[in-house]
């Protein structure tokens, strides 16, 4: 594990607020939250080829930690086994019922296929609200009512990290933390410097 100074990890949240990272993942999460209203209503769905288990991970935990039904999300996924489990044999039959009062959150780093693209629409026309966290992709960029990109050539963000200030921040509440198992408030910068921390290594002096 590399180790990494203090003045770095200093330097390195410095920069990310600067950039304005901090800001638009907070306001994207905060979206994330106000429209995941409805317990088993956020439908969580990747591409053929990536889909999104940690971020799914990610928000069970602060739906669970936060104490916020509506953020355990249902991970849809494109061929799910048979003999999965129930919660991971969802497939995507589950967007063709998706309603009004139900979020549909879409996690595509690359460009989304025309199959999902045209579901996402559907969602949308019967009312469904469509989030999008995406790596360029204008046309489902065009479909979401609220979008994240993080570009291919980020240098410092990346598309995983933005996964984790998105998750982190929709555990947020709207007085900017949340009450943590033990009672205290947990803030998203706070957070941050935490995860922060578990990347770099222990500091040394």
């Amino acid at each position: 594990m590399v180790v990494v100074e203090a003045e770095q990890i200093v330097m390195l949240r410095e920069v990310l607020a600067a950039t304005g990272w901090l800001e638009r993942t907070e306001e994207f999460g905060r979206a994330l939250r106000v429209t995941s209203r409805t317990p088993g209503g956020l439908l969580l769905v990747g591409t053929p080829d990536g889909e999104p288990w940690h971020l799914a991970a990610h928000l069970d935990d602060e739906s669970r930690l936060g104490d916020v039904p509506g953020l355990t999300p249902t991970l849809v996924r494109w061929k799910p086994p048979a003999d999965a489990p129930a919660h991971l044999r969802v497939g995507l039959e589950r967007l063709e019922e998706a309603r009004r009062g139900e979020t549909l959150f879409v996690v595509a780093e690359e460009d989304a296929p025309v199959p999902l693209l045209e579901r996402v629409d559907d969602a949308r026309r019967v009312g469904a609200t469509i989030l999008a966290l995406d790596g360029g992709d204008r046309e489902l960029r065009g479909l979401a009512h609220e979008s994240l990109t993080v570009p291919p050539d980020e240098a410092l963000l990346s598309f995983d990290g933005a996964q984790h200030l998105v998750s982190a921040a929709a555990g947020v509440d709207a007085d900017g933390g949340r009450r943590s198992p033990r009672g205290g408030p947990r803030g998203l910068r706070r957070r941050l410097a935490k995860l922060l921390d578990t990347v770099a290594g222990p500091t040394v002096d």
